[in-house]
């Protein structure tokens, strides 16, 4: 904890370097991901501060939609394309994610009651090799299905069809730093 500590306290000394953020955000870009240590968005895509609206959940799960009974998540999303406006929504995994892996291999999370509720939001459950450590097609196969729950939310289906916002799926690698995009005409992931 100390080192964490010790940069918080140098990092303040700059304010002329963070003086234009108190001025308001317009990211382009809501960056859906895992809350994996290892998966650091702006490191990833080298976006400086105001350039990504983030959301973090465990294995970047986007719960189905429902305008009675919000989620946080939900309103996130809501909030960075009604109003950010958004152009452009990542929904990215990784490998060797703990979650999906649980999810693949079926582990019984009875000990972990609120990982298991949460982790049910991620059906149907991701295909994929149970024997692979990376759990590449599980997570891959995650991440499309994350995106297709995206376009099930009202607002967000009327700004894919208004051609006003792009839905994006990536795969990280934490073992190489590579990142893989979906290609459509391909139905793969490619290097980007």
């Amino acid at each position: 904890m100390q080192p964490l500590i010790d940069n918080a306290r140098t990092f303040g000394q700059r304010p002329e370097e963070f003086a234009k953020l108190a001025e308001g955000q317009s990211p382009q870009v809501l960056f859906i991901t895992c809350s994996d240590s290892r998966v650091v968005p702006a490191l990833i895509t080298g976006a400086r501060p105001g350039e990504l609206f983030e959301l973090r959940t465990a294995g970047n799960i986007v719960p189905p939609y429902a305008s009675q009974h919000p989620t946080s998540e939900a309103a996130t999303i809501e909030y960075a394309v009604e109003v950010l406006g958004v152009r452009d929504i990542v929904v990215c995994g990784h490998s060797h994610c703990g979650a999906v892996g649980a999810l693949v291999r079926g582990d019984d999370l009875t000990a972990v009651p609120a990982v298991r509720d949460w982790l049910a939001n991620a059906t149907p459950r991701p295909a994929g090799t149970v024997e692979d450590p990376t759990v590449a097609e599980g997570v891959q196969n995650h991440v499309l299905a994350q995106v297709l729950r995206l376009r099930s939310y009202p607002f967000i289906d009327k700004k894919l069809t208004d051609g006003q916002l792009t839905l994006h799926a990536w795969y990280y690698e934490v073992h190489t730093g590579r990142v893989h995009a979906h290609r459509a005409e391909t139905d793969a992931f490619e290097g980007l």
